[in-house]
């Protein structure tokens, strides 16, 4: 016999009936949902402070990172390290990181190609890059905002809007070149090293071999990146405890060889592929013993930033370092690589852009520790305390701003030499020239290289050094006479191009060499005689085709000038190509 419950037979014929939530139940859902997204939606919003600052230098690359692209073909096409087809082996450059991501992007068909959404890819592959290595830098920031603060995402939105706010740091990492990378990994091996310290992980074997490696990565990306290796030893070494000797120093060890490893090997390869033990932009710069007086360096960086935003940086700091918070000594591992980094700076030599471009990661590093001491400042007064402060910021700030709008509209008026007007002033016009005189070889002496790399057919001898041995060895030994021998009486180039500051530092313009073995085809409309271009005598047939020559500088070459200072953040085609004589008009 079966028994059947009438209620429980209603129970299951009807519809189950959901539990009505409470307002306070969806707003803790909606607040999970934000918190979810919180991490993606500030690296987010700060990328695109930084972009959107970016975007306003247009399409310019400096001239100095086509250098890389052009290596960059070189390798892709299975020519090896060299900066033309036919060129001898020089290392001229001293980012392999990113001259072999660049050659990678090329295999794959996103670099050298041609247009990507309807932009050259020349153009658009290196800012993505730049783009994507700043949503790294900020993510970095939110994993160690996370560790201090309940709004991580608030820190996060604060360390972009910063960045985005400096000219130095927006304008070099979207130049081509490869400071978006270098910063991006200086960011993460301080982040490593602070959360290591503050989750008492600091001689965890993962986090020594971590750190080495970055270290590494830093200074395939940049030369001085060499400094970072002390980064793990000296937080090491100021952790340091009695019973911990013996462990500390293992993993000492095990950072440093993962930093010697794969630098060791470079410098092998380097050896073995050049005959050099350094790059011939480190040979041709010439970098001397620091003097006492370069310590002082970083002073040009608290000026372009502002006294008083600095002043008031550094009083946090000590109001934080008094008051001993609980993660003080994250604090003080955070301030290792940012003296490492100014201590970089102010021993590099000079460099001739403006801008400051060797600042980038002291940029990163100082506007994380900034916003993580503020934001425990604010944490730890009253009301009226966070009132006065943010009065006092928004003071100390606003020269800050004034200065860097001044900065960025300045450059964005007259940036340094361009990519694109190298490869069509010494690249294209060349070709021309060539053609006209009917040459099939030819050799071309310039100071600037790196857009002319890529649309030039001659051979391309590079009077700064950077890809010619020859020259770099001059430049460190200061041989202006041996320079001037060399050209005249030995490479003779056929095309020869002088502009200062290369026509006095080398004296090549002054040799009565000049003027007796070459013709003056174009003066630089700027600069005027004898700076310009000049031809060799027995490479030019007859006067006919010496005026048909300065007939097409005289229109073309002069417009190519002109267009150079009146538009000089465009690009130059779609594509850039070996032998190209078309000027893209402006």
């Amino acid at each position: 016999m079966t028994l059947v419950s009438t209620g429980d037979a209603a129970s299951v014929d009807s519809p189950r009936q959901e539990p009505v939530a409470s307002p306070r139940g969806r707003r803790l859902r909606r607040l999970r949902r934000l918190r979810r997204l919180a991490p993606a939606a500030s690296v987010a919003a700060g990328t695109a402070l930084i972009g959107t600052h970016g975007s306003v230098y247009g399409n310019w690359l400096i001239d100095d990172a086509a250098i890389s692209f052009a290596y960059s073909r070189s390798i892709a096409q299975g020519l090896g390290p060299v900066v033309q087809a036919g060129a001898e082996p020089v290392e001229g450059f001293s980012n392999p990181t990113w001259t072999v991501l660049l050659a990678l992007a090329r295999l794959v068909g996103l670099f050298d190609r041609g247009t990507l959404f309807g932009v050259p890819d020349y153009v658009l592959l290196p800012k993505a890059l730049a783009l994507l290595c700043c949503a790294g830098i900020l993510a970095a920031c939110y994993v160690a905002a996370a560790r201090i603060t309940r709004r991580p995402w608030l820190a996060t939105i604060a360390v972009g809007a910063i960045l985005a706010a400096i000219p130095s740091f927006v304008i070099w990492t979207f130049s081509g070149l490869e400071n978006s990378l270098y910063a991006l990994i200086v960011g993460w091996q301080a982040v490593l090293i602070f959360r290591a310290v503050l989750d008492n992980r600091l001689l965890a074997w993962q986090v020594a071999l971590s750190t080495g490696v970055l270290a590494a990565l830093a200074a395939l990306t940049r030369p001085e990146g060499l400094i970072y290796a002390g980064v793990y030893p000296l937080v090491v070494l100021g952790s340091l405890r009695r019973p911990l000797l013996s462990q500390s120093a293992r993993r000492i060890l095990l950072s440093t060889a993962a930093f010697a490893v794969p630098i060791g090997g470079y410098v092998a390869w380097r050896y073995a592929t050049f005959g050099q033990l350094l790059s011939s932009p480190s040979v041709a710069k010439g970098q001397d013993i620091p003097a006492l007086e370069d310590m002082a360096r970083p002073g040009e960086l608290v000026k372009y930033a502002g006294a008083p935003a600095v002043l008031v940086l550094v009083a946090l700091l000590g109001m934080l370092l008094a008051k001993a918070p609980w993660w003080r000594r994250g604090l003080l591992a955070l301030l290792v690589p940012l003296g490492l980094a100014l201590l970089a700076y102010a021993v590099l030599e000079p460099d001739w852009m403006s801008q400051y471009r060797f600042a980038t990661p002291i940029w990163v590093l100082g506007a994380l520790i900034a916003t993580l001491s503020a934001i425990e400042v604010f944490s730890r007064i009253g009301r009226r305390g966070r009132a006065w402060l943010s009065v006092g910021l928004i003071a100390a700030l606003l020269p800050s701003a004034a200065s860097f709008t001044s900065y960025a509209q300045e450059f964005r008026t007259k940036p340094n030499i361009s990519a694109c007007y190298v490869a069509d002033r010494f690249g294209r016009v060349f070709n021309a020239y060539a053609d006209i005189l009917g040459l099939r070889e030819a050799s071309l002496l310039i100071p600037d290289l790196g857009g002319s790399a890529l649309t030039s057919r001659l051979r391309l001898i590079d009077m700064a050094g950077l890809t010619h041995d020859r020259f770099a060895e001059f430049a460190r030994d200061h041989d202006k006479p041996g320079q001037r021998d060399y050209v005249y009486g030995e490479a003779r180039p056929t095309f020869i191009h002088i502009r200062e500051p290369w026509s006095t530092g080398t004296g090549l313009a002054s040799d009565p060499r000049l003027e007796r073995d070459y013709h003056p085809i174009h003066f630089d409309i700027y600069q005027g005689a004898p700076h310009g271009d000049w031809v060799r005598k027995d490479a030019v047939a007859d006067d006919a085709a010496l005026a048909r020559l300065r007939s097409y500088a005289r229109t073309t070459t002069t417009m190519v000038e002109q267009s150079g200072a009146a538009w000089p953040r465009r690009h130059c085609g779609a594509t850039l190509r070996p032998g190209q004589t078309t000027i893209p008009q402006p």
